[in-house]
């Protein structure tokens, strides 16, 4: 999900075969890049402090070559310079996804929080909050607490009032993963002073060919799947909700679940054009996910979301104990933004070195967005810690396999 806020930046290509890449082998140190590397059979994913971010992650597809599939920089030093700040990979905290006038209330008392989405000239910095405000977590640095082979573990103290939220939040971010093609998230916030809103998400974004499709650079090949998505959050033309819960009736634009469905088809559908807000062509939607409870969410028939390519064969499959999901469709990619050398065509001009309008998606399990100001909702308890009372968790699983 992104900002209607963009701003351009140089694309930078590298000459480097993304064939021939091996992944660094672990040494309990960032690599020269300053990237810190964890390894499984089958996989391997890199990581930078700043924001949490994964940057990397490797497997291979049906016909034994090594993709990466997320994006990302090549070098950590660059996700600080970076202008457009698409939110690659990172932990956007404390309160993922956007919030209503930028305000709040928690007991009576109304809190003001730094705007940066949807500037306008009576508001220059925006009319609403983003991801957390113009330095939110996934703009800062965390730190290394622990490293091993196998997994990775983030933290940051985020001080009471910055960017106007109350309270101290003290949050762990445990990245793993294992010999049957996973990658696990466990992300951990700990309110120590006062009560406050948490929500966090992986901001990660996906392309399962890793842009080396000779045959189109964006994901309308890919096939989606939200089986139990059959409701969205309604939301109004800047992508604020509105209290609506809207049903998504099957063969529509926004019908996920009832099969799955090529992106591509769901862009040839009535609704698709202002689907993502005013004047915008395509998906920054967040569903809800219905389990009957009591459940499991990690039992095999509680799967919340399928993206496979038939191209790549590669299918990532998503578990998560969150009850909402947001899929963003790189609506505002432009061109701009370069490739890793780990991606790409390196030897065939048929396409552009950089990330395509609908080069690729993102796929954030949380929970319902700006909760915090809709309590008719009854999400109060999932969205608003106090140090007396247990800590935020997050938990989702990304299970991979090859579809010949």
């Amino acid at each position: 999900m992104r900002s209607h806020f963009f701003l351009g930046a140089a694309a930078i290509v590298f000459p480097i075969p993304a064939l021939s890449y091996k992944p660094p082998t672990f040494t309990g140190s960032p690599d020269h890049a300053g990237k810190y590397w964890i390894h499984a059979s089958g996989i391997s994913a890199a990581f930078v402090p700043y924001g949490a971010s994964i940057s990397n992650l490797l497997l291979k597809d049906k016909n034994g070559i090594l993709r990466d599939v997320v994006t990302g920089f090549d070098n950590a030093t660059y996700y600080h310079i970076d202008k457009q700040h698409n939110h690659f990979g990172g932990v956007p905290g404390r309160y993922a996804n956007r919030i209503k006038n930028s305000t709040f209330t928690l007991d009576n008392t109304a809190y003001h929080i730094r705007p940066n989405d949807n500037p306008t000239p009576d508001h220059p910095d925006g009319v609403d909050t983003l991801h957390g405000g113009p330095d939110g977590w996934d703009y800062r640095d965390f730190a290394v607490v622990s490293h091993t082979n196998s997994s990775i573990t983030f933290s940051i103290v985020d001080p009471d009032g910055k960017e106007g939220f109350p309270g101290e939040v003290v949050s762990y971010i445990t990245y793993s993963v294992s010999d049957d093609l996973t990658w696990d998230a466990k992300m951990v916030a700990i309110a120590t002073t006062k009560k406050t809103p948490i929500m966090l998400t992986s901001h990660t974004y996906w392309n399962l060919d890793g842009f080396a499709n000779n045959e189109t650079n964006t994901v309308m090949n890919h096939t989606l799947y939200l089986p139990f998505s059959g409701q969205t959050v309604g939301v109004d033309s800047i992508l604020i909700p509105t209290g609506d819960i809207l049903p998504a009736p099957k063969g529509t634009v926004n019908d996920f679940w009832s099969a799955p469905k090529k992106i591509g088809d769901g862009f040839e559908q009535d609704g698709i054009e202002g689907n993502c807000g005013e004047g915008c062509v395509g998906y920054d939607n967040c569903w809800l996910v219905n389990r009957q409870k009591p459940y499991d969410w990690r039992s095999a028939d509680k799967m919340v979301a399928s993206l496979h390519s038939p191209w790549s064969g590669i299918q990532l499959d998503i578990w998560s104990d969150q009850e909402a999901f947001q899929f963003y469709s790189c609506n505002f990619q432009n061109g701009s933004m370069a490739l890793k050398e780990t991606q790409g065509l390196h030897d065939d001009a048929k396409f552009p070195r950089t990330i395509p309008k609908y080069g690729c998606v993102v796929l954030e399990v949380q929970d319902y967005i700006d909760g915090i100001n809709h309590p008719e909702w009854g999400r109060m308890d999932k969205q608003v810690f106090e140090p007396a009372g247990d800590p935020y968790v997050l938990q989702v699983r990304h299970k991979f396999s090859v579809v010949p």
